[in-house]
């Protein structure tokens, strides 16, 4: 019986003639490509096997393609803004996206919106589940990291907030990237953020494991699946290799490049946007705004291999090959229903659910108010008021961050 094929997936933000392409990760050769937009940073995700889902670049919808029907564009999922990061479930149950600051769940049997999430208090960047489905990571440009549990989030009390398992707060600046390692709820997370720093984290005990500390931001990280080294890519180029198992064991490091010199790859000219190891730890795959995609060889350093794109790289991913992506004849099991765009029931005039509060008024307080059509209009209007707020605070937000790290003269 043959070996699973490995395969790169790629897309870059141009997009000219494709939005995606795969090929095979050893020989190069390019076994598909799909057409239709440009997938956004960390907006890539397979759903089952089946369906490849891409969220678009700056847009209010995710692209969502049949694996062997790439000329063909299966359906467009709306949502009310711009998609900033997308995953979906190991058991192809769930797809969660990041829309400004919240985080939407829907239900991939029913197309159904069950909850939107908003704990975040600006742009969700990076989101992942855990290899058992069981939980799921987000990180956002607030500097927080938060760890949710779904069965939890599935059955809250519908008038009260979901709450995360973990908080954690000890980045500095905007979270970059983040990986989950495997082990479910007893899983560890690597974080990387602008504050030149990467975090490991414990799932279960919500513990700090380790710190290291960079000379430069970190724009992307990633573990091999032992979980013996930690890959984390910089703001001028190079990738640098974190060593799990040394000895003696430090919470609180710093990497030293002119110390380190075997455990640095160098071979980009500007910054490392995303990061995938093979599956038997030997080859790193690296994605940067150069307009690049290269292969390295773990051990000895070296690029085995570079792929020119049209535009800076947005996803470069290692995946084992499904069977529908390699069999020409292979259809999805069920057809990809409609998604909604709006939480279940909310469409129908019930009671509107924002991060899981529910707004109730009795109908003593709706005769004050005189009516229902009045309290919608006054609704509508705290909306929009909190939507300029959210917005003023974001350019803030966004303005420190700049002015804090920008190169010194």
């Amino acid at each position: 019986m043959a070996a699973p094929m490995e395969v790169a997936v790629c897309t870059d933000s141009a997009a000219p003639m494709w939005s995606c392409i795969v090929w095979e990760l050893h020989s190069g050769a390019n076994l598909l490509t799909y057409r239709g937009g440009q997938a956004g940073p960390r907006g890539l995700a397979l759903l089952n096997g089946e369906y490849l889902l891409a969220a678009q670049l700056g847009k209010n919808y995710i692209s969502a393609w049949e694996l062997q029907r790439k000329d063909q564009l299966q359906q467009k999922i709306m949502c009310p803004g711009p998609v900033t990061c997308l995953t979906t479930s190991p058991n192809g149950l769930y797809v969660l996206a990041g829309v400004a600051e919240s985080i939407h769940l829907w239900e991939v049997s029913t197309g159904n919106l069950l909850v939107i999430l908003s704990r975040h208090y600006q742009d969700v960047s990076c989101l992942q589940f855990t290899g058992d489905s069981s939980h799921f990571i987000s990180g956002g440009k607030d500097c927080l990291v938060l760890a949710w549990s779904l069965c939890s989030v599935l059955q809250a009390d519908p008038s009260r907030i979901p709450a995360p398992r973990h908080v954690w707060s000890h980045h500095t600046l905007p979270i970059t990237d983040l990986h989950c390692g495997f082990g479910g709820p007893l899983a560890r997370v690597a974080t990387s953020s602008l504050d030149q720093t990467v975090k490991l984290w414990e799932v279960s005990s919500g513990e700090l494991l380790l710190s290291v500390l960079f000379d430069v931001s970190i724009m992307a990280v990633t573990m091999d699946l032992a979980e013996h080294h930690m890959f984390c890519g910089g703001s001028e180029g190079s990738i640098f290799q974190v060593d799990l198992f040394t000895w003696p064991g430090q919470r609180e490091r710093s990497f030293q490049p002119e110390q380190d010199t075997g455990k640095v790859f160098k071979g980009h000219r500007n910054q490392v946007t995303c990061l995938s190891v093979s599956t038997d730890g030997s080859v790193l795959l690296s994605g940067s705004h150069d307009e690049t995609v290269r292969l390295w060889d773990v051990q000895s350093k070296q690029c085995i291999r570079t792929v020119a794109l049209k535009g800076p790289v947005t996803n470069a991913t290692i995946l084992l090959a499904p069977v529908s992506m390699l069999s020409s004849d292979f259809r999805p099991s069920l057809p990809l229903p409609h998604f909604n765009k709006h939480l279940l029931g909310a469409e129908h005039g019930d009671e509107p659910r924002h991060g899981g509060l529910t707004l109730r008024l009795g109908l003593h307080q709706q005769s004050v108010l005189g009516g229902q059509d009045q309290l919608r209009v006054r609704v509508t209007e705290l909306e929009d008021e909190v939507r300029n707020l959210r917005k003023i605070n974001r350019d803030l937000f966004d303005f420190s961050t700049r002015f804090i790290t920008r190169p010194a003269k």
